[in-house]
């Protein structure tokens, strides 16, 4: 994964910890002092909130234990690969996209980015510059035209 995404990760997994666990830890205690538990609505939605918090916190934290920050400086920049930003055409419309290839916990479309894992950059592993691929998507098939690749 990108420095950038591990970071990010961090982030968010202090902000949880630190923000959002005690937040909920003081609303169960909150709700607790109003009696009666068995049909107290504060209470359970509190609970169903700290269980998702935990298990968000759990899944983060086996990320980051297993994850590698990837040395942009370290990959060949001509073929298509994990961290690349790669411009291209789709030749059916000619609308032009621009993508960054990135680990699957880093993927954001509204960033303009995609998963390694995904159709589109499964195809496009390993092409360079120039180079047409075909990719059957949910929508059908996808012709691009690669027309650069950066890091």
């Amino acid at each position: 994964m990108s420095q950038e995404g591990y970071d990010k990760l961090v982030a968010e997994l202090k902000q949880l910890e630190t923000v959002e666990l005690p937040q909920v830890r003081d609303a169960i205690a909150e709700a607790r002092d109003k009696g009666d538990l068995s049909e107290n609505f504060e209470y359970h939605a509190a609970k169903r909130e700290q269980g998702r918090l935990l298990g968000r916190i759990r899944f983060m934290q086996r990320v980051l234990e297993n994850a590698r920050v990837i040395d942009k400086s370290r990959l060949a920049g001509e073929s298509i690969g994990l961290l690349s930003k790669v411009e291209m055409t789709n030749l059916n419309t000619n609308a032009r996209m621009t993508y960054t290839i990135t680990s699957p916990h880093e993927a954001n479309l509204r960033e303009g980015k995609i998963s390694i894992k995904s159709p589109i950059a499964e195809a496009l592993l390993g092409k360079k510059v120039g180079d047409e691929v075909e990719v059957r998507v949910p929508a059908g098939m996808l012709k691009l035209r690669i027309e650069s690749v950066s890091l």
